[in-house]
């Protein structure tokens, strides 16, 4: 039976929770992103869409004489699993984000098709502007064996809260 008392739906109200402005962001707090497994389809698309075809990402024989277990992963291929968006950082900020501004990598390990990997975003640096802040946000990768595969930081541009 329908709730006549009901306010009707409104699209702008369909989302995670209320804006999140930068004075509301805490240093150490955490944002999960999706586990995702290194699929062959994976390596295919990144190389698609990258145009990168070395050997050493698509031809285990090669990978092998190489002293590699089986296909490389592209560092970039590493890098984009800690894409903010495939987590719950741009959710909880929502229209506070401006933009994202900066992004560093560095590869510690490698990682092969096959490997599950674990990304997570953290708040290391809030730098306060007199409208806007930058969130620097440090990004790990553990692969499903606990080593950390990948590291480096993401900065965003968030809105100070309005007057």
């Amino acid at each position: 039976m329908p709730d006549t008392d009901a306010k009707p739906f409104d699209p702008a109200e369909h989302r995670f929770g209320p804006t999140h402005w930068f004075e509301d962001l805490k240093v150490g707090q955490k944002f999960y992103i999706n586990s995702r497994t290194q699929t062959e389809a994976l390596f295919a698309a990144f190389q698609l869409a990258s145009g990168d075809n070395h050997p050493i990402h698509y031809d285990r024989e090669y990978c092998k004489a190489l002293g590699h277990r089986d296909m490389l992963a592209h560092g970039l291929q590493v890098a984009i699993q800690g894409a903010a968006g495939g987590g719950i950082f741009p959710h909880v900020v929502g229209e506070s984000l401006i933009g994202f501004l900066e992004q560093s990598s560095r590869f510690l390990k490698p990682v092969y098709v096959g490997d599950t990997l674990y990304p997570m975003l953290e708040v290391s640096e809030l730098k306060p502007g007199r409208t806007t802040g930058v969130a620097v946000l440090k990004l790990t990768i553990h692969n499903q064996k606990g080593e950390l595969v990948s590291d480096g930081e993401h900065k965003y541009l968030i809105k100070r809260k309005p007057a």
